[in-house]
C-alpha cells in the first residue's frame, strides 16, 4: 500500500476512536483529530502505553457493544494490573489470517504436523497458533506447556514436523533430544519461535542438535498476540503485515519518528481491530524498519529481530547497559554457551553486576573468565564479577528465560 493510503486508514481510525473507545474519547479531548490530514499531523497524537491499558482495567478499551465480544486476553506481564484485551469474531478472523500468512512464509502446508507447545487460555499464543494452523489445513497437535516427556513421546509418536514455542523451551527440547538420544526419532523440519528475544548462539545450539529451519514470529497480545511478523526463508527480516497494522520506529528518549533503517522502538497502530484498536502504541520493543524489498520477493515490509526493550535497560555504575550488550559480548568469546544470567547486587553500598555464564564443555573457565571480564571493561565500560558455569547449570525454563536478576536495595 502507499503512503497515501496507509495515512487515510490511520487517520479513520483515529476518527473512529475518538468517538468510540473510552480509552480515547477522554485521551483525545480537544484535539483536532476531525481536521489532521497528514502524517506530520498523525505524528503529533499522543502515544498509547501500557499504563493506559492498566488504566482502562477491564474494559475501558472497548470499542464495540458487549454482544459483539466473543473472546477476552489477557497480557502474559506478572506485574502492575493486568491488561485485558476483547476480540471480536471479526478480530479472530483477522488473526487468524495473519497466522496463516506467518505458516506460508515459514514454508508450512497442510501435510504437515504441528506441536503447539505454548499455554492455551488468557495468554494469546496457543489459541493463535491453533487458528493459524487450522486455517491453512495442518494437522494441530495442541500440547500446550509443560511435560516435557509428553511432549517428546507424542512429537514422535505423531512425527511432528513443526515446533511451535519459545527459544527457551525450543532449548530444553534440543537439550533433552541430545541426552536421550532421540535425535533418529524425531522428524521435525522446522520451528517457530517468539515470545522472547534470542540470539545466535541460542540459535546455533538448537540447530546443532535438532538440524532443522527456525523462523522469528513476532507479536504481543495488546496487538492481537503472536502472528504480525514472521521471517521468511532468507532470513533478512521479519515480515509484517501493513494492510493491518501501520508501524513507525520512534527514538524512545524524544518520541521523535525516525526513518526507515534507524534503530529505536517500535510502534503500532492497528487498522483493523474492531474491539480494542489501538493507535501508535509503544511496544518497548527495539528494532529497525528494513529498506527495500526482500529477496525473496513478499511485498510486506520488514522488521529486523528485536535486539531487547526501551525498559529493560540497566543502570549500574552511572551506565546504561542492556542486557544484549552482555550476549554480544559473550557471543564473540569462543567456548561460551547460549545461556547467560545478570545477578544485580549491593556489595558495602557498591552495586556489582555478576554475570553467570555457561562454558562449553572442554573449556578453560578460568581463562573463560578472564576474557569475559577483559572484554565488558573494553565492551560496556565496567568491571563485572564473571562467573563461569557448567553446562546445564542454569535454570532452564518453558516460558520466556529470566536474564536478569536485580537484587538491590
Amino acid at each position: 500500500m502507499n503512503e497515501l493510503t496507509i495515512m487515510s486508514q490511520c487517520l479513520a481510525q483515529v476518527r473512529h476512536v475518538a468517538k468510540a473507545s473510552p480509552l480515547y474519547i477522554k485521551k483525545y479531548a480537544g484535539l483536532p483529530v476531525e481536521t489532521m490530514m497528514t502524517k506530520e499531523q498523525f505524528e503529533t497524537l499522543p502515544f498509547t502505553t501500557k499504563q493506559d491499558l492498566r488504566d482502562s482495567y477491564p474494559m475501558g478499551m472497548q470499542c464495540v457493544p458487549n454482544n459483539k465480544i466473543v473472546r477476552v486476553h489477557s497480557s502474559s506481564g506478572t506485574t502492575g494490573t493486568p491488561v485485558i484485551l476483547p476480540y471480536s469474531r471479526q478480530d479472530l478472523e483477522d488473526w487468524a489470517v495473519m497466522m496463516e500468512r506467518c505458516y506460508q512464509l515459514a514454508g508450512v502446508t497442510d501435510e504437515d504436523r504441528i506441536q503447539i507447545t505454548p499455554g492455551f487460555g488468557l495468554w494469546t499464543a496457543g489459541l493463535g497458533f491453533q487458528a493459524g494452523a487450522e486455517k491453512l489445513g495442518a494437522m494441530v497437535i495442541p500440547t500446550g506447556a509443560g511435560n516435557t516427556d509428553r511432549q517428546l513421546q507424542l512429537m514422535r509418536d505423531l512425527n511432528a514436523s513443526v515446533l511451535i514455542g519459545t527459544s527457551s523451551y525450543g532449548l530444553v527440547i534440543a537439550e533433552e533430544v541430545d541426552k536421550r538420544g532421540l535425535r533418529d526419532e524425531i522428524h521435525l523440519k522446522r520451528a517457530i519461535f517468539g515470545s522472547e528475544r534470542w540470539g545466535d548462539k541460542i540459535r546455533e545450539r538448537i540447530y546443532e542438535t535438532l538440524g532443522i529451519e527456525f523462523f522469528d514470529i513476532y507479536g504481543l497480545t495488546e496487538i492481537y498476540g503472536p502472528g504480525i511478523a514472521i521471517d521468511c526463508h532468507e532470513h533478512t527480516g521479519m515480515h509484517y503485515f501493513n494492510d493491518y497494522i501501520y508501524c513507525e520506529i520512534i527514538d524512545p528518549a524524544t518520541g521523535k519518528v525516525l526513518p526507515d533503517g534507524e534503530q529505536g522502538e517500535l510502534v503500532i497502530t492497528t487498522f483493523r481491530k474492531e474491539a480494542a484498536p489501538l493507535v501508535r502504541y509503544r511496544t518497548r520493543d527495539i528494532t529497525r524498519i528494513i529498506p527495500g524489498e526482500c529477496p525473496c520477493g513478499s511485498p510486506f515490509p520488514r522488521l529486523d529481530r528485536i535486539v531487547g526493550r526501551s525498559d529493560d535497560m540497566i543502570k549500574i555504575k552511572g551506565t546504561n547497559i542492556y542486557p544484549s550488550q552482555v550476549e554480544e559480548i559473550l557471543k564473540s568469546i569462543p567456548g561460551f554457551s547460549s545461556e547467560y544470567r545478570i545477578v544485580l547486587e549491593n556489595e558495602e553500598l557498591r552495586d556489582r553486576m555478576i554475570i553467570q555464564a555457561e562454558a562449553m564443555e572442554g573449556t578453560d573457565s578460568e581463562t573463560l573468565a578472564e576474557e569475559l571480564l577483559r572484554a565488558c571493561k573494553s565492551g560496556i565500560g565496567i568491571r563485572v564479577v564473571p562467573q563461569v558455569m557448567k553446562l546445564g547449570e542454569l535454570p532452564r525454563s518453558e516460558k520466556k528465560t529470566k536474564r536478569v536478576i536485580d537484587n538491590r536495595d
